[in-house]
């Protein structure tokens, strides 16, 4: 599948399930891709026509330019459909912020199955669903719903889910630790910790890795090889 480029370091950004409610994940997301750099960025959302002032789309194959990344906030349900529409308009990266998947029994672990199978066509880097998205302070990247911003620095955290992963997080900006990158997986069903590794392993930005995870999700062969050819030349913590 596609390398990871347009997912860390987007030129444009779509918003899917933008919003004004307050506390909500769409807003925070809108928010946060708003005030990340020069990027182009899009709201999407069909029942209104702008969003915090910014104009708003119905749907993703109505924008006026390409899209790199989408960040999906909308209900379980609607993702494998919406996932279906990004494909077709040429989107290249897929963050899926919202929950109801796995995590929920059967019926959420079917949608994943789903997501998996429209993506065949399309080829789309996916993170999570079920996750907190993707900062690269570096690069002045903030796609997620976080509300904190840490530090630059040259530590990247890369979590998959539970409460430690994000209290980890907390504790970062409390202390002011700087990162070079913060990634949160969710369900890995695309995008996984080995892929991460060996990104971030070409990253100038990162000296070292700080790992958090629940599981190993996918091939497990793939990822101790990930961390051996990163160890070589820069520290990983692992933390279960």
């Amino acid at each position: 599948m596609g390398d990871l480029q347009k997912l860390f370091n987007p030129a444009s950004i779509a918003v899917i399930g933008a919003t004004e409610k307050e506390g909500s994940f769409g807003r925070a997301v809108l928010e946060n891709a708003l005030t990340s750099g020069n990027r182009k960025v899009y709201p999407i959302n069909p029942n209104r026509e702008t969003v915090l002032g910014n104009p708003c789309w119905s749907e993703i194959g109505a924008l006026p330019g390409p899209v790199d990344l989408a960040v999906i906030a909308t209900p379980a349900a609607t993702v494998p459909a919406i996932v279906d529409a990004c494909g077709q308009a040429g989107v290249a990266a897929l963050i899926i912020i919202s929950a109801g998947f796995r995590e929920t029994g059967e019926a959420g672990k079917r949608l994943e199955e789903e997501i998996l199978r429209v993506n065949k066509a399309y080829d789309m880097r996916i993170v999570g669903p079920n996750c907190l998205g993707i900062m690269r302070p570096s690069v002045n990247l903030n796609a997620t719903f976080l509300r904190d911003k840490p530090e630059k620095g040259n530590i990247a955290f890369v979590a998959d889910v539970g409460s430690f992963g994000r209290t980890l997080f907390d504790w970062g900006i409390s202390s002011h630790i700087g990162f070079s990158a913060v990634v949160s997986l969710g369900s890995a069903i695309d995008v996984n910790f080995g892929d991460v590794i060996d990104f971030l392993y070409e990253d100038p930005h990162t000296k070292s890795i700080i790992l958090y995870m629940e599981e190993i999700v996918g091939n497990v062969k793939r990822f101790v090889s990930a961390v051996r050819g990163f160890a070589r030349n820069k520290p990983v913590i692992l933390l279960k």
